[in-house]
């Protein structure tokens, strides 16, 4: 429903001002009532909660994943000498991209990218 606990509020606001009410049969959750309001506001400020802490779990493990020297992504396909052999053999003209790209085993999107990023 929203990003944010304060975005939560809001909508809920906006819709009390429409007179329209909020009614989670399956959490039992009506808004209209004061009661309903209130364990609304405390799911919603929960979920939120439990999203900072996650946020804040990932991006320990990553500094952590960082000071062991491991860094996240995708591994690169090809290393500086097959780089090297791919513009070799793309400036030599002898050779088709098709033909590039099967010696090498990459696609012919790998294969201009890395002709394209010098």
């Amino acid at each position: 429903m929203a990003r944010s606990l304060k975005q939560l509020i809001d909508l809920v606001n906006e819709l009390q001002e429409r007179k329209v009410g909020l009614k989670s049969i399956q959490e039992s959750i009506d808004t209209t009532t004061s009661g309903g309001k209130l364990i609304f506001h405390m799911f919603g400020a929960l979920a939120e909660f439990e999203r900072d802490v996650i946020r804040e779990r990932t991006k320990a493990g990553l500094a952590a994943a960082s000071a062991r020297g491991r860094s996240g992504g995708r591994p690169e396909k090809l290393n500086k000498r097959q780089i090297a052999l791919a513009k070799k053999l793309h400036k030599d003209k002898s050779y088709s991209i098709g033909e590039i790209c099967n010696t090498l085993s990459i696609s012919k999107a790998t294969l201009y990218r890395y002709l394209n990023n010098g």
